[in-house]
């Protein structure tokens, strides 16, 4: 069974946000709802500083704490390695936003953060907008997921109100995979369409998807090769994510959730 995870390589990053965006397209969040994130914070004392960005989407963990404490069994860890969010179960509670230790979840309902207009109310559900029209969706896009690829089981698509959301590793593309690939390349025409968002529009090539069970994947040899790091991994949460930090040889802890 694959174990699926993602290798960052920080050298590489140049911080754009091409994966912020082509996330929030993919899988129709409101903007400000950022599954993938890009952190900016400052390092350094004035005049000496410095600009630095961090890329942090789920970290799919070994062993999530946000699942231990969701009282419904709305998150789940699944066979494949995915950590996700089932919309028919969840109540909202808040209890995994606040076991994560990396800040990575989103409550459906939180006010728009961006200073525009509230798009939910811009593109309210059942308004005609889309061929979707349900009045159970918490608001009605017009350019929504395609309704095939939509799934409240895995906390994929638009999804109601008062529900946690968070990155799903592009579920609905990874899990049609071919079975046995080692990793998902988006050079691959094969394998493109299979691979998460994120990972497919990364300009400088420094995202990396695979299998983590498999002792011959690329993502393995990265981790093995090029001194792979996790987050915050005296949590022992142990992320499926992991970084390669060039000469630097760990991630700050400061990296987590600092904005500058």
């Amino acid at each position: 069974m694959a174990k699926w995870g993602m290798v960052i390589d920080l050298e590489k990053c140049t911080g754009c946000q091409a994966c912020t965006v082509a996330c929030g397209m993919e899988n129709t969040r409101i903007p400000g709802e950022h599954w993938q994130d890009v952190i900016f914070f400052q390092e350094g004392t004035y005049p000496n500083t410095q600009l630095k960005w961090f890329p942090r989407p789920c970290m799919h963990c070994e062993n999530p704490s946000c699942v231990a404490v969701c009282p419904t069994r709305a998150t789940t860890k699944n066979e494949d390695g995915f950590v996700l969010v089932d919309w028919d179960r969840c109540i909202g509670c808040h209890y995994c936003m606040i076991a994560c230790p990396y800040g990575v979840r989103w409550f459906q309902n939180q006010p728009p953060t961006y200073g525009g207009p509230d798009i939910m109310k811009e593109f309210p559900s059942g308004d005609g907008h889309t061929l979707i029209g349900e009045e159970g969706r918490n608001w009605n896009p017009p350019w929504a997921l395609p309704e095939a690829k939509q799934d409240w089981k895995h906390g994929v698509g638009v999804g109601p109100r008062n529900v946690v959301t968070k990155c799903t590793f592009c579920h609905h593309r990874v899990s049609q995979a071919p079975k046995g690939v080692a990793d998902l390349d988006p050079s691959d025409p094969k394998l493109r369409d299979y691979t998460p968002a994120c990972v497919v529009t990364c300009a400088p090539g420094a995202r990396y998807f695979g299998d983590l069970a498999n002792p011959d994947s690329q993502v393995n040899k990265l981790i093995a090769n090029k001194n792979g790091v996790r987050l915050l991994d005296q949590y022992g949460n142990k992320p499926q994510v992991y970084y390669l930090t060039g000469e630097g040889g760990s991630v700050p802890a400061n990296r987590v959730i600092k904005k500058s």
